[in-house]
């Protein structure tokens, strides 16, 4: 799974997820792309599977660029525990993903093979997702 090799604080606040995506909205590596239409996060596991997904579909055809990592831990209390005792300790990471955000770029296919591996890759994500092209 994708997570950091290293960062400055082991436990990060949550945050709220509003607003829109002011980088990272236009095609900057290839010719399509897979736009989010809303905020979410999408998790190290969320966007391996669409990987697998984009990378199965092409087969060695073109070349799949990643826009999205997850940087931000998130953390867990096991179960049965009371409350207080402090913060759980860090479970998962996810990427932040606000609406307007380019979250996967592919190039050297065809259009038709690009829209459906998105479309695929798509079912995926936690987000709703937007075909581009250049």
């Amino acid at each position: 799974m994708l997570m950091p090799k290293k960062t400055k604080w082991r436990k990060q606040h949550k945050r709220r997820r509003g607003g829109k995506a002011s980088r990272m909205v236009t095609l900057s590596f290839g010719d399509y792309g897979l736009k989010s239409l809303e905020a979410h996060w999408v998790s190290s596991r969320q966007i391996e599977a669409a990987r697998k997904v984009l990378s199965k579909y092409i087969k060695k055809g073109g070349k799949i660029w990643i826009r999205i990592f997850p940087d931000k831990s998130v953390t867990v209390k096991g179960g049965e525990i009371p409350m207080g005792k402090g913060k759980g300790s860090v479970d998962h990471y996810v990427a932040v993903v606000k609406p307007g955000m380019v979250m996967f770029e592919m190039a050297g296919v065809t259009e038709a093979e690009a829209r459906e591996a998105m479309k695929m890759a798509g079912y995926k994500l936690p987000v709703k997702g937007k075909y581009i092209k250049k």
